[in-house]
């Protein structure tokens, strides 16, 4: 989620920015404005108000998309006997596949342009969620998730990308804070969203139909931006690094894929072998982008990025919050439905709390840093920390009576605790990068994000699975709970390596 109130100028050209030329590169002079097409076209790519209410829709729906499906997993376990393991890879595996391709996709829209990847992003979002929705088992619903998640990553990068191109001014500014809105409100859509329509089971669809909404808001969103969303693409776009890639994606592959399913399959010697191979897969891919940076290229993950202070300090303590984040959000639906017997909407219902404190602390948390500094996120980590312990003595003391309302006050301190932290983080990693590097580092940040959501599910979704049998829902809730009560404490100690100041 974006900081709303982030510069414009730094923060639009997240997914724009040109790439950093070799050292030893000469300088390109830029070229004098002139009459002729060239011209034409660079005063005629202007986003209007539907053109941007367009590539906002667009960027809701793969943030939507993380959380509706958390609420009918139950649903899903009943209707094609997936088992906790299974569950797992819905929510992790589209996560895995959105972090991989983030960076690519930013790129490809560099090349292509990004109005035409915006297009093909929206046109296979569409198809899969619709092969999501028509899934009949566990395991074509895991494969048709990863594909979501892949089309969620042609599709996102090109938002902000669009807004940089096709605004200026105070225009910009608007629309850069009504991106970070839009990505604020996501969670708390999709949650409830995703209750809802399982709960009313419209014609007799369940759990598809949290999927099977996508096809005509993306239908509708491809006529509309085909229509209203000009066409940019970036003067020297940089080539995407196959091999940068396919290395993150081992790593990534090799460290989540036994940690979600090595439990539930009584960790046999594959995910053994994987978890063995991890470590040699991170290393040569921190080898691979080394020598890439050295040479001249544009790797993937630039290793001069992270010698930056905001940058190195900021993504450090973004990957614990994700991870306690993605993982809360998914142990908790579970819980609700399974242990207090929630229904999917009142599943949902219960964190709207937690999602609309997190929103309008989000849009607070800008001003009051220009004059606290990190502090801000020294408190809003210790305001995060309180909701987890009441929401701890809450489940202790109240289970297995607890209403929604119960719930509401802790999950609001919670949120709102949240809200101060992760945004404002975000801002800090952006603070300090190079123009030239705003792009890539911007993609390295979401990236970032995504890896830690979807590494959350894998790990604090396998302590909770793993304790059910032996200890019960509430305990083993609670045992949750109290892993992330840790984390934050680790993510406070963490904020003494922020800058004292935040630009």
């Amino acid at each position: 989620m974006t900081t709303p109130e982030a510069p414009a100028g730094r923060l639009g050209a997240l997914a724009t920015a040109p790439e950093a030329a070799p050292p030893n590169a000469p300088a390109t002079p830029e070229a004098p404005a002139a009459p002729g097409p060239a011209r034409q076209q660079q005063t005629s790519t202007v986003l209007t108000p539907l053109g941007l209410l367009t590539v906002l829709l667009g960027a809701a729906l793969p943030m939507i998309d993380f959380f509706i499906v958390n609420v009918a997993l139950p649903t899903i376990d009943h209707d094609l006997h997936a088992g906790p393991a299974m569950l797992e890879m819905v929510v992790a595996g589209y996560g895995v596949a959105y972090a991989m391709l983030l960076v690519v996709g930013g790129r490809l829209g560099d090349m292509i342009g990004r109005r035409r990847m915006f297009l093909w992003g929206l046109a296979a979002f569409g198809l899969t969620s619709l092969a999501c929705g028509l899934a009949p088992d566990a395991w074509t619903l895991v494969a048709a998730r990863v594909a979501q998640g892949a089309a969620s990553a042609l599709l996102l990068p090109q938002v902000l990308a669009t807004i940089q191109a096709a605004t200026t001014g105070k225009r910009r500014a608007k629309a850069v804070s009504l991106y970070g809105g839009t990505a604020g409100v996501s969670s708390a859509v999709g949650q409830v969203l995703g209750g809802l329509l399982v709960s009313v089971d419209l014609a007799g669809t369940g759990w598809r139909a949290v999927f099977l909404v996508n096809v005509p808001i993306a239908a509708a969103a491809w006529l509309l931006a085909a229509r209203t969303v000009p066409e940019t693409r970036s003067p020297h776009p940089a080539r995407v690094d196959g091999p940068g890639t396919a290395l993150l994606a081992a790593t990534l592959v090799t460290l989540l894929l036994p940690l979600t399913e090595g439990r539930a399959a009584g960790w046999p010697l594959w995910s053994w072998v994987l978890l063995a191979v991890f470590p040699f897969a991170a290393t040569a891919f921190v080898l691979f982008e080394r020598r890439a940076e050295r040479l001249g290229r544009t790797p993937l993950v630039p290793p001069s990025l992270l010698r930056i202070p905001s940058v190195n300090s900021g993504l450090l303590m973004l990957v614990p919050f994700t991870l306690g984040f993605g993982g809360f959000m998914f142990v908790v639906a579970v819980a609700l439905q399974n242990g207090l017997h929630f229904g999917p909407f009142a599943a949902g219902l219960s964190l709207v709390p937690l999602c609309a404190a997190f929103f309008l602390a989000s849009l607070a948390g800008p001003r009051l840093v220009l004059r606290f500094g990190r502090r801000v996120v020294v408190a809003g980590s210790l305001i995060q920390g309180t909701g987890l312990a009441l929401l701890a003595l809450t489940v202790h003391d109240g289970w297995p009576g607890i209403s929604v309302a119960a719930l509401a006050p802790s999950m609001a301190v919670l949120g709102f605790g949240q809200g101060m932290v992760m945004p404002v983080v975000m801002r800090i990693v952006l603070s300090e990068l190079p123009m030239t590097q705003a792009g890539v580092g911007g993609g390295v940040m979401v990236t970032t994000q995504q890896s830690g959501l979807a590494l959350g599910v894998a790990t604090l979704g396998t302590l909770f699975l793993s304790l059910l049998p032996s200890v019960g829902i509430r305990d083993a809730l609670l045992a949750a709970l109290l892993t992330q009560l840790a984390i934050v404490a680790g993510t406070t100690l963490l904020t003494l390596r922020l800058p004292r100041t935040v630009r």
